[in-house]
């Protein structure tokens, strides 16, 4: 059996590091590249917190009294920063460091520039690495097997969680452990190997041998080891992404610090995971990697039937969201995002519904969204991308409609908040105020406008729309003109730093 160590006693500073890159395309057309999964929530029970602050939580929580020694690392897109920081705003008490990346390039260098950050200060802190995209129904079990994690990273090895599996999974890749009595404070299993994702017999032989275990990119490791193995096995990804940080750039908002590494040399950089880069390659090596069960109720929601796996379900199997009447309906997943959702005599469906898109599925072929999602992509159509609904730093705007050189939006602003100075080359717009109150330039005029007034904004004149109030401010915006692409915005000056 193997011993858990309920509190374990640190001498290291532990920093949670959230990875929150991704784009979850299985999950369309509920996630997109502009909203994607992380950000969702995708609970049916009373939890109405993002996959990404239930990460953060969880994570907080695991580390307990170390949590409040220095803020959490979240690599993030530099796209997704402001979502990032609204759903922060909705935790309380957190204090978290953004490492943003210009591109995307896998989570070998994600995770590095959180090791190099982590070391700023000069010491060699313990990251608690997870995935931002994952759920997990069992706190208690998570915790303890951190506590495990976190001893074994104290004593200088890498930690892994290893899921418990649960069936013949073939989407996950796996790793064979066994138990050790030389293994570190003989808390953990020696990592014999890892293997790739197997095929559906595979999958049965290894739960039929049993001691493998699903690989769910959980890791805990000191700071230095994760450095001192990537200079061993990719030295080129430590060289490239070690220039990247030494170019960075930072600011803050609202008491949130932005971390930017230079852009052409992160671009450089090879795209590559943690797994293959690294962890894959340590069993056998100068690093000792030991891994610690996880029975926790992880699942990484990789599709639709996964948030129908976890979700709670009716007397008939189905679980749903939203405004949904289901009649002679079994095992199937309904979800509601902007209207009433109805079907009847079906079963082992997937239904989802957004305020531009609507997906049905058969629940066995959930996996295979990814391919519609691809088709959208080559035609170039913008539900790849965005929802009717987009989130800014500002607030959000939602299309309510459009047609030939006309678009209509309902745009809200926070309170004190303000979207850029701007104009436009091939459109002309029309403000009505409907709630609150507007601070509004227009060429060399500065306008206050009040519910049910108006104003004109010619093409090509330069104008801002502010909130001065402290109500949201809402208004709905008539576009006409030749091209009403979202392009069409020359910024001359921007509080959120957007070019």
């Amino acid at each position: 059996m193997i011993r858990i160590v309920p509190n374990p006693n640190l001498s290291s500073k532990v920093i949670p590091v959230i990875l929150c890159g991704g784009s979850g395309t299985r999950l369309w057309p509920l996630s997109r590249s502009g909203f994607p999964k992380q950000f969702l929530v995708l609970s049916s029970n009373e939890d109405q917190h993002s996959l990404f602050q239930q990460a953060l939580s969880r994570a907080q929580k695991a580390i307990g009294s170390h949590a409040d020694e220095q803020p959490a690392l979240i690599v993030t897109n530099e796209e997704h920063r402001f979502l990032v920081l609204d759903q922060l705003r909705e935790l309380k008490d957190v204090k978290a460091t953004l490492l943003l990346e210009p591109v995307a390039r896998n989570t070998a260098p994600a995770l590095t520039l959180a090791a190099l950050c982590a070391q700023a200060q000069g010491d060699d802190p313990i990251l608690l690495i997870t995935p931002a995209d994952q759920t997990i129904t069992n706190q208690p079990a998570f915790e303890l097997a951190m506590h495990s994690a976190l001893q074994i990273a104290q004593s200088g090895a890498i930690a892994i969680l290893g899921v418990t599996p649960t069936g013949p999974e073939t989407g996950y890749g796996y790793i064979k452990a066994k138990l050790d009595p030389q293994a570190v404070v003989d808390i953990g299993m020696t990592v014999e190997r890892f293997v790739e994702k197997p095929d559906v017999a595979t999958a049965t032989q290894y739960l039929k041998e049993g001691g493998y275990y699903w690989n769910g990119g959980m890791f805990v490791l000191k700071a230095g080891v994760w450095l001192a193995a990537l200079q061993a096995f990719r030295p080129d990804i430590l060289q490239a992404s070690t220039q990247a940080w030494d170019g960075k750039t930072s600011d803050a908002h609202d008491g949130t610090v932005f971390i930017r590494p230079d852009k052409a040399l992160f671009e450089a950089i090879p795209s590559e995971s943690i797994d293959y880069a690294v962890i894959e390659q340590c069993p056998g090596s100068r690093f000792p990697i030991q891994m610690v069960p996880l029975d926790a109720g992880w699942n990484d929601l990789g599709a639709w039937d996964a948030v129908w796996q976890v979700g709670a379900p009716d007397n008939a199997g189905n679980v749903t969201r939203g405004d949904t009447v289901l009649d002679q309906t079994t095992n199937s997943l309904v979800y509601s995002s902007t209207r009433l959702v109805s079907a009847v005599g079906v079963k082992d469906l997937v239904i989802v519904e957004t305020a531009d898109a609507v997906l049905v599925a058969n629940r066995a072929n959930s996996q295979e969204v990814k391919a519609i999602v691809s088709r959208l992509e080559k035609a170039g159509r913008e539900e790849k991308n965005l929802h009717r609904k987009v989130n800014r730093p500002w607030g959000w705007y939602d299309s309510v409609d459009e047609g030939e050189r006309f678009k209509v939006k309902r745009i809200q602003v926070k309170p004190g908040a303000s979207l850029s100075l701007q104009m436009h080359h091939h459109r002309a717009e029309h403000w009505i105020v409907v709630k609150g109150i507007a601070e509004i330039t227009n060429g060399d005029q500065v306008l206050t406008l009040h519910e049910n007034q108006s104003t004109f904004i010619p093409q090509g004149q330069t104008h801002r729309l502010a909130n001065p109030g402290t109500e949201p401010l809402e208004i709905i915006e008539v576009q006409s003109g030749s091209y009403l692409g979202e392009d069409d915005i020359v910024r001359f000056e921007d509080t959120y730093g957007r070019q």
